[in-house]
């Protein structure tokens, strides 16, 4: 896709920004600036490699702290953004004002950035949510292969216990429990256990925690499958300055401490299912004391291990953002952010507010991959590979997704656009977008209990 200049896009169009550039021309006039070759060659046909090429060279820029060359591509890429454009335009807006927001805290006094620093977040209702999961397979593809595979873990169990840890307010229950309704022998009781933090990261709803388990509670009893709903730890508000701290290592840490069996009331005529959506990026992954000792990341997968789990779920983006250098992550974080806003321009049209508040969404995700470092870079993914070598160090087994399951996310995708499709790729399944990898899907058990759940489980 082509995206062409023009002269109504040559001023700031980021909601709320005022950008003021020093002597942008002169990027074109300096006969020995190493760019001005290759950006006067770029000018009449920005695609998206030309425009990731921008990016990187802004990005070098800023990582060299060449305020006023960082300046000059900036204006040649605010020429191209465009929030209500095409995919590229739209993908530019949000990394352009990722640039300049890094850039404002490199150098406050050369880098006007006035107006909020932060992405205005609109509290969504649960209806709302319902349809916000429902534009792209993005989370239901992690819904979808994860319920079949629970389903078939928890097969002759009369109790049910599934710890949840998501960012998606519990929608994946519903259907769920619908499946369990259906149990020709009765369902099971189901019991859902959530914990009392999560990242302040979207979507976010305008109803508490124990509003969604009310609501989740309701339609299991008109489904007729027993239910109780549980959230574990302080459930009191957050204070503002808790709030403004988007790291959230110590809930993460305070959470650590009431994974056991007595807190959580662990049962032994309980099938316990640990379910994981777009979760552990979330944890940091930075050891702390001597070089001995765990992540937060390692130290979660160590605690729910020793719960002895039935079966744990896996799932996230399939896209590596742990790299401590900013060009590697804006190259990747482009290729792979590139794929949502492309989806909805399939079937949105521009000028959609379902698309820019979703678009809007993904473009806080890039602010805090590109304009922050340490704890407060949040978003810290790893890719499906890479997280399953880290279970099989920690001491978990692949179970491989059964023929089933692979049919019912096919039946899912088959709902949605024809670019969408799913791969099978070392135990994981993986949902694609024109070929492209999105999101992976895993499913675990401990090394510890292999022989005794009589799983198919995948020596490492």
């Amino acid at each position: 896709m082509h995206v062409t200049s023009s002269h109504s896009h040559m001023k700031a169009e980021l909601k709320g920004t005022s950008i003021s550039f020093q002597n942008p021309n002169t990027l074109f006039n300096t006969p020995h600036n190493p760019l001005s070759g290759a950006l006067k060659g770029c000018l009449g046909s920005l695609d998206g490699a030309c425009i990731e090429k921008l990016l990187l060279h802004c990005a070098s820029a800023l990582e060299s702290n060449d305020i006023t060359l960082a300046q000059q591509v900036m204006w040649v890429l605010n020429n191209v953004a465009s929030p209500v454009g095409d995919t590229n335009q739209r993908l530019t807006s949000w990394f352009l004002r990722a640039l300049i927001s890094r850039a404002s805290r490199i150098c406050p006094t050369a880098m006007s950035f006035k107006g909020s620093n932060t992405i205005q977040r609109r509290l969504m209702s649960v209806t709302e949510l319902a349809g916000y999961v429902d534009l792209i397979p993005w989370h239901r593809f992690g819904y979808c292969a994860s319920n079949n595979e629970i389903f078939k873990a928890i097969t002759g169990y009369q109790r049910v216990h599934i710890l949840d840890f998501s960012i998606t307010h519990c929608m994946q229950w519903p259907t769920f429990i619908d499946a369990l309704a259906k149990n020709p022998e009765g369902p099971p009781s189901l019991r859902i256990t959530v914990p009392f933090c999560r990242p302040h990261v979207p979507p976010l709803v305008n109803v508490s925690i124990h509003e969604v388990g009310l609501r989740l509670g309701n339609f299991a009893k008109f489904r007729d499958v027993p239910f109780e709903f549980n959230v574990i730890g302080n459930t009191g508000p957050l204070t503002p300055v808790e709030l403004r701290d988007e790291s959230s290592n110590f809930h993460f840490e305070a959470m650590l401490s009431l994974l056991n069996p007595t807190t959580l009331n662990l049962r032994e005529d309980e099938a316990l299912v640990i379910n994981c959506q777009n979760w552990l990026r979330y944890l940091s992954d930075d050891r702390k004391g001597s070089c001995q000792s765990l992540s937060l990341r390692d130290a979660f997968l160590n605690l729910i291990k020793g719960l002895n789990p039935r079966i744990v779920l896996l799932v996230d983006e399939d896209c590596d953002l742990s790299a401590s250098s900013l060009t590697s992550r804006i190259t990747t974080c482009f290729n792979h952010l590139w794929i949502p806003f492309d989806a909805l321009e399939t079937f949105l049209p521009k000028d959609s507010g379902q698309r820019a508040e979703f678009e809007s969404d993904i473009g806080q995700k890039i602010e805090n991959i590109i304009s922050f470092e340490g704890h407060q870079r949040i978003e810290r993914l790893e890719c499906g590979v890479q997280m399953s070598q880290r279970m099989k160090n920690v001491g978990y087994l692949s179970v491989p997704f059964c023929d089933e399951t692979v049919r019912e996310v096919k039946g899912l995708l088959d709902e949605h656009a024809s670019g969408w499709g799913m791969k099978r790729e070392e135990g994981m399944l993986v949902l694609t977008w024109k070929g492209n990898s999105c999101v992976f899907a895993t499913a675990w058990v401990p090394c510890e209990i292999r022989d005794h759940v009589g799983m198919d489980a995948s020596l490492p």
